[in-house]
């Protein structure tokens, strides 16, 4: 069983940027953030299955079977009842345009009662950061006392079109009534461009730049070196083997392959590596000066997970015992060209000032890890008498964020991020290392593509 005297504070970034925070069940004297007045939302437990790099473990699986998998492990970690599930939603942002609506088709496979609703959304990589606060908010609303949030996403098998001159032949071909008019749609389809597929865009659609790109950019603007990158990836994956080899990474169930008698348990793409190697890596976006290695960037990896969230009343009258609260949230955008990645500074500082907060009262960071140069930006930037008065409006700096609180069990860097996923992992192990560390106040950050 878990204390509720253990609390999560989530906060999430996007290039619009989204915060939550949780606060232990009453006040002393150290800072919190309780809101008097309102419900109190509770995290009851979170769960995820291993993540796998792209095209190992789970690569004849489909996108609907990993969430699936994540809703029944929640189940059984928390054994509670299907019934008692009133809402479920899922984050994902690779698509299957079979199983479009992934929450309501895993919530079927994994046997919830056909009367439960169950809506997917995508906001990039905060799109389950984005189910739970849609989750909070219908509690807020009333509308349902016990919901599920979770996020998916398999880049395994990856949605790839045929050209749109092939799918205009296609879908024009059965109106075509004459010979004549089969030719003349046939006649479209003799240059190699109608028969050249359409591959996943890797580009902001309103920028045309790829993520890697604008994190190149934004390492050299804040002067981050090309060391400090792969000593901060060095880092995570370190401290990810260390977690795991523990049994830290307790928020994992296992997976089982369909057609196979195999249970799929770990992560795989934890791999603790040395400066020799890492600086061997050549650039992978900006060529030849670039600083954003394969190396020190998050891998395409398929995976799922999912959490609890109730009212605290709902679960004592359930008997359900709380990991943590969710308090508070933001959501921030910024100018997707030269700020894509830059949420987080924005975020957490809007978050700690609403509530009273300075990097110092928090027990807990939690930040995703797109790429070693954002982390390692987003961190100067708060540290930046320039950056915070031009761009926070700030007289001083928001401050140091000290790195023996930051991700201490390993980040996107080394164990994974599937798109839609990472942000309940965020919440839960903020809230398992609360338990763990005796930490009171946690915040989770993370950005997002838009």
């Amino acid at each position: 069983m878990f204390s509720c005297k253990r609390v999560a504070l989530q906060s999430t970034r996007l290039c619009r940027s989204a915060t939550t925070v949780a606060t232990p069940p009453t006040t002393t004297t150290k800072k919190g953030v309780n809101k008097p007045g309102g419900k109190d939302i509770v995290l009851i437990d979170g769960v995820r299955t291993p993540f796998a790099v792209s095209g190992t473990h789970f690569k004849n699986m489909m996108l609907y079977q990993l969430a699936q998998s994540a809703l029944r492990g929640l189940l059984h970690r928390t054994n509670i009842e299907k019934s008692s599930v009133e809402y479920i939603s899922f984050g994902t942002v690779v698509q299957d345009v079979q199983t479009a609506n992934v929450a309501r088709e895993a919530a079927l496979a994994a046997g919830f009662p056909e009367n439960i609703p169950a809506h997917s959304v995508t906001m990039a990589c905060i799109s389950s950061n984005r189910a739970i606060t849609s989750c909070i908010g219908d509690i807020l609303a009333g509308t349902c006392e016990t919901a599920i949030a979770g996020g998916a996403d398999f880049m395994s098998d990856a949605p790839i079109k045929l050209s749109r001159t092939m799918r205009s032949v296609m879908l024009s071909f059965g109106k075509a009534k004459t010979l004549q008019q089969r030719l003349v749609l046939g006649s479209k389809l003799l240059s190699l461009k109608a028969w050249t597929p359409e591959l996943p865009a890797v580009a902001e659609f309103s920028t045309q730049e790829s993520m890697g790109h604008s994190a190149d950019r934004l390492a050299a603007a804040f002067r981050v070196s090309r060391q400090e990158q792969d000593d901060y990836a060095m880092r995570t994956h370190r401290l990810a083997r260390k977690a795991a080899d523990e049994g830290l990474l307790s928020d994992i169930v296992p997976v089982k392959v369909p057609g196979s008698a195999t249970y799929i348990e770990q992560d795989n793409g934890i791999r603790p590596s040395t400066p020799d190697v890492m600086a061997k890596l050549k650039p992978a976006f900006v060529k030849p000066h670039g600083t954003i290695t394969a190396g020190n960037a998050s891998f395409l990896t398929d995976g799922a997970s999912a959490c609890l969230i109730t009212t605290s009343e709902r679960a004592k009258a359930m008997g359900w015992t709380p990991k943590a609260y969710l308090r508070d949230h933001v959501y921030i955008s910024q100018d997707p060209k030269d700020q894509l990645l830059l949420g987080p500074a924005y975020a957490i500082t809007r978050l700690l000032d609403r509530n009273g907060l300075t990097l110092k009262d928090i027990d807990v960071y939690e930040i995703h890890e797109a790429f070693a140069g954002q982390v390692l930006a987003n961190l100067k930037a708060l540290d930046s008498e320039y950056f915070c008065k031009n761009y926070l409006g700030r007289s001083t700096p928001v401050g140091t964020l000290p790195m023996d609180k930051l991700n201490l069990w390993g980040g996107s860097l080394s164990i994974g991020h599937p798109f839609g996923a990472t942000g309940v992992r965020l919440v839960t192990t903020a809230a398992n290392r609360l338990r763990a560390e005796g930490g009171r106040l946690a915040l989770v950050a993370a950005c997002a593509a838009g």
